[in-house]
């Protein structure tokens, strides 16, 4: 059985700031945070194989996606490192997995007691629907796994994020880490004590594989995008498929969540460089 793993980082245990999980901020506690990222990662690895799993590819997720420290994971595992991939945290996903995890998942922007919040590009994104549903990234990448026929099966983060995923995809195998108090605050598990119920959520998840269900989004699909500013729904509705539907708004409509997904891509990171 060959599964997905995508890792992000904002709901790794204890976690609860910016500077905890900023690559670029060379601060010493963010070398302390990818050590625990690293730490959940493999131990859902060690608990999807303890049920049967036989390959993993992990995808780094978070931020510059180059965080997870390669010499703790297990030798035999192929790694996505760095950004700027097409499909972002969905990269590389396809039929030929069995199932995939969200490993240190986050809130969407505006969810309340949802440590660091956001979806995508903070700077951004002010709010994505698809077909009127407000999604976080879990359900974003979600679709794309589900595209491909493909069944989310498990979930770790905090509460919010945890029970945001289920109540779309019931069948999910949840791990709360933390509870979240408010944006910048956690009533947090150990790192070891994560670790230890990652690793029992992962079996678990792979128990129950067989009544998991692909998570897809009915066509045609349409995505309808607030962002933070004004400027960037500017630069954002010369992107071929868009439409401009209000101040901050843009939407796009296609039959294919493939092709939606990539413009969604195209439109956080153009976003980002307007001025």
């Amino acid at each position: 059985m060959k599964l997905f793993v995508s890792c992000d980082m904002e709901g790794t245990a204890g976690v609860s700031s910016w500077q905890q999980v900023d690559a670029r901020s060379y601060t010493p506690e963010y070398a302390v945070f990818q050590k625990y990222m690293t730490g959940e990662v493999r131990a859902a690895i060690e608990g999807a194989r303890s049920a049967g799993a036989t390959e993993m590819l992990i995808n780094d997720s978070h931020g510059p996606m180059r965080n997870l420290l390669l010499d703790e994971l297990p030798h035999d595992v192929r790694v996505l490192f760095g950004n700027r991939k097409p499909l972002s945290m969905a990269q590389n996903l396809s039929r030929e997995f069995a199932g995939v995890f969200f490993t240190g998942y986050h809130g969407a922007v505006g969810d309340l007691n949802a440590t660091l919040s956001h979806t995508y590009a903070p700077s951004v994104i002010y709010e994505v629907r698809i077909n009127g549903i407000s999604c976080s990234e879990a359900l974003l990448n979600a679709g794309v796994a589900g595209y491909f026929g493909v069944p989310v099966l498990l979930i770790t983060g905090d509460r919010t994020t945890v029970e945001g995923a289920r109540s779309h995809m019931p069948w999910l195998t949840g791990v709360v880490v933390k509870e979240s108090i408010g944006n910048f605050a956690v009533e947090s598990m150990s790192p070891a004590a994560a670790r230890e119920a990652i690793r029992a959520g992962a079996a678990q998840a792979m128990a129950g594989a067989a009544g998991a269900k692909p998570y897809a989004f009915a066509s045609p699909v349409t995505m309808k995008i607030d962002v933070v500013g004004v400027q960037q729904a500017d630069v954002i509705e010369v992107i071929p498929g868009f439409t401009r539907t209000g101040g901050r708004q843009v939407t796009f409509v296609h039959d294919d969540y493939l092709t939606v997904f990539r413009a969604f891509v195209a439109a956080f990171r153009t976003g980002a460089v307007a001025e």
